[in-house]
């Protein structure tokens, strides 16, 4: 049995449809979960309750942790390091391996413009430090040999079904409506995006091989293009002209008073402004693996969403 622990959003759903081409087994765990392919099972259970997650893991081989909390400090703070704990608890409680699905928050900024599964960890942000933390509560466990688990790391996402994603939500959404598209920082500057099936594929992978286990790896993400091409990559799959906007630091500050999305984003800014560069070459060298083009990921986006 392969558990989804999160199995509402978007990495949780393509990772089960990933696992299910594998013909594994399937439950999914969420507040509400909704099937994902015919043959799942659905779970309710509250992620922050150690008695539910404990119950949602019996019997599971590999329990997958890709919750998509609210993009919100204080939930994060809140929510995040319990989430972690149970999970930990449970996984150790049923000798099930874990996985889990993280970003790049707590990396070194000062590295951003090459990142390896070996980048210098020292966040600046409130957010970073809250993912420092759990990723260093799992790693410890397993470095007491108290369970196997793994960290898969994306890049920032964008693909069909897509809710959480600041490609989607600035530039499609915004061309898609006949306005130009928004973005922060240097239109000029590197940006990596990893393709939501691509990180789905990745995570089952991983989660199928022994021998993956007990590091850090970086999922499968095509080669970065300048901020400024991913937007026209985008108009050109929409059929729209295109047309952006940039907003500094100042205008970001200012409309967080008005929009919570940018008052989050304003401590993260700084991966905008440099280059952000995602080195996924080591997973793709042993599994053989060439993430879908950008140009490619952006039409499909296109036409499941907004075509």
């Amino acid at each position: 049995m392969h558990t989804i622990l999160g199995a509402g959003g978007v990495i949780g759903r393509e990772t089960a449809r990933a696992l299910a081409s594998e013909k594994q087994k399937i439950r999914l765990v969420s507040r509400n979960p909704k099937k994902v392919n015919p043959d799942d099972e659905c779970l309710s259970a509250d992620l922050t309750d150690a008695a539910q997650v404990r119950r949602a893991v019996e019997g599971s081989e590999v329990a997958y942790l890709t919750v998509g909390l609210p993009y919100e400090i204080k939930v994060w703070q809140r929510d995040w390091p319990v989430i972690m704990k149970n999970s930990i608890e449970a996984c150790k409680a049923h000798g099930t391996r874990l996985v889990f699905f993280d970003n790049i928050y707590m990396y070194d900024p000062d590295y951003l413009g090459h990142m390896t599964e070996e980048t210098p960890i020292r966040p600046v942000s409130k957010k970073g430090q809250v993912r420092e933390h759990i990723s260093r509560m799992l790693m410890e466990a397993v470095e007491k040999g108290e369970l196997e688990a793994l960290i898969a790391r994306a890049a920032d996402f964008y693909g069909p079904q897509n809710d959480k994603s600041v490609l989607v939500e600035i530039v499609f959404k915004n061309l898609a409506a006949g306005k130009k598209a928004d973005w922060m920082g240097s239109v000029d500057k590197l940006h990596s995006f990893t393709y939501t099936p691509d990180a789905g594929i990745g995570t089952a992978m991983l989660g199928m091989d022994k021998e993956a286990f007990n590091r850090v790896w970086h999922l499968p993400t095509a080669p970065p293009l300048p901020n400024r091409e991913w937007i026209e990559l985008t108009a050109e799959a929409l059929g729209k002209p295109f047309g952006y906007r940039v907003a500094g630091r100042r205008l970001v500050k200012f409309l967080g008073l008005f929009n919570s999305l940018m008052k989050e984003l304003g401590e993260m800014l700084y991966q905008y402004e440099l280059d952000y560069v995602f080195d996924s070459s080591a997973f793709e060298k042993r599994y053989g693996y060439t993430p879908v083009s950008p140009r490619q990921g952006i039409i499909n986006t296109a036409r499941a969403d907004f075509l």
